[in-house]
């Protein structure tokens, strides 16, 4: 079984895809940025500034988040576009949060000033939906490619985790 799982930063998507994968004892796949910028040695918002420029830092990232996931035979994908990426996916699932509750959790996972923080993951939100449509032609804003929306707000990690496991065991 292979499981996608996208939404935008600060939604959950690390945090519940951890979980899933020791509920149902499936490896996860979660390559970011964050740690592509970390193994080239650079700041995080300025290796996002690089990836603006150059295309083929998504390219290499999805590509290779991908292989990783279909080199097992069962697994979770964990990313901005594992929904869109992952094709074979059996279950695809798009989290949601408002920008407010994206930018608390931002600021209780990073630290920082809340207007500051809002202000940045506005501006990543823009920066990566025009990145994924230039490259791809994807519209990370349209959730109808998933086959559950969960809004996050409200729900404890946990939750969202045991909402996912319910719809696989609905489904089948």
């Amino acid at each position: 079984m292979r499981i996608a799982i996208s939404g935008k930063s600060g939604c959950g998507n690390t945090t519940v895809c951890n979980i899933l994968s020791k509920k149902l004892s499936i490896p996860l796949v979660n390559y970011t940025f964050r740690q592509m910028a970390e193994e080239k040695g650079m700041n995080f918002w300025d290796f996002c500034a690089l990836a603006e420029k150059d295309d083929s830092i998504d390219i290499e990232l999805d590509k290779k988040m991908v292989d990783m996931a279909m080199s097992y035979p069962d697994s979770i994908l964990g990313s901005r576009l594992a929904i869109w990426n992952l094709k074979n996916a059996d279950v695809k699932v798009y989290l949601l949060a408002s920008d407010d509750e994206r930018a608390r959790r931002i600021i209780g996972r990073e630290g920082g000033d809340f207007s500051e923080q809002l202000k940045k993951t506005k501006q990543r939100d823009i920066n990566d939906s025009a990145r994924y449509k230039r490259i791809y032609g994807i519209d990370n804003n349209d959730t109808s490619l998933a086959d559950l929306v969960i809004d996050t707000e409200g729900k404890t990690p946990d939750e969202i985790a045991n909402l996912i496991i319910y719809y696989l065991k609905t489904k089948g």
